[in-house]
């Protein structure tokens, strides 16, 4: 498996205005999904956008892994902290989220139709 970038999220103060701020510049679609807004944008991974939950919170990508517990463990023998600990996507797979050594937020996922 290539460890690619698989998903992005971009948090934003007003999510309608970044919606129409990255349709209008990049002819991308959007689908509403209660709290969150599933991203299309064409050619590549697929993302999300929601609220900012906090002032620092930037856009994070997700790298795709085969194994989600094998990754999050190795990262953090590699000096990574981990913020979120493996939560399902239920039907869809799994996700945790990490800070690397330079500071910046990251994200695994792991494929899984019997996440629950």
């Amino acid at each position: 498996m290539a460890h690619g970038i698989v998903h992005f999220e971009i948090p934003a103060d007003d999510v309608a205005r970044a919606r129409k701020f990255y349709g209008d510049l990049f002819g991308w679609t959007f689908q509403e999904m209660g709290d969150y807004t599933m991203v299309q944008p064409g050619d590549g991974p697929g993302g999300g956008m929601m609220k900012r939950m906090a002032p620092e919170q930037g856009i994070t990508n997700y790298i795709g892994v085969e194994s989600l517990d094998e990754y999050a463990q190795k990262a953090q023998s590699l000096g990574a902290s981990l913020l979120v600990p493996k939560t399902p996507v239920p039907g869809m797979g799994w996700w945790t989220q990490l800070r690397d050594t330079e500071g910046n937020v990251f994200a695994l996922w792991q494929d899984d139709p019997n996440a629950a």
